[in-house]
């Protein structure tokens, strides 16, 4: 089993998205640096911000530019919260796009979701008690 997991995020602007995750996460970044920004989320967990042209240099020829899926959804960051509602609106007021509103869905769970300036989802959620 990994002893830590790490996601970063590619992003096309690394000072905004620094920024924006600095007021999501209401802390400065763990490692800033040009190239990557990291968050420490718990013992086990980060979250990097490397901008699109770093990881295009390695990436070369094999796979396309990282630019051209500015804005599609790449992925979705899922995170449990203890206040859905305030998260959500933190969000918002942070800067994030209103994708979907706090509701309860079919698989347990109360969520809402926003999209980041370079368009991943994140998903605050909490669990629905019966």
């Amino acid at each position: 089993m990994p002893q830590l997991f790490q996601f970063i995020l590619y992003v096309t602007d690394q000072e905004r998205s620094r920024d924006f995750y600095r007021q999501h996460f209401r802390r400065d970044p763990d490692l800033d640096v040009p190239g990557m920004t990291e968050f420490v989320l718990t013992d086990s967990c980060k979250l990097g911000l490397m901008p699109n042209q770093g990881i295009a240099r390695i990436l070369d020829s094999h796979l396309p530019h990282p630019d051209t899926g500015t804005g599609i959804p790449r992925c979705e960051l899922y995170w449990y919260v203890e206040n859905v509602q305030q998260e959500y609106q933190h969000a918002l007021a942070t800067g994030a796009q209103h994708i979907s509103g706090v509701a309860d869905r079919d698989w347990g769970d109360r969520v809402a979701y926003v999209a980041d300036p370079d368009g991943h989802v994140l998903a605050f959620a909490e669990k629905i008690e019966s």
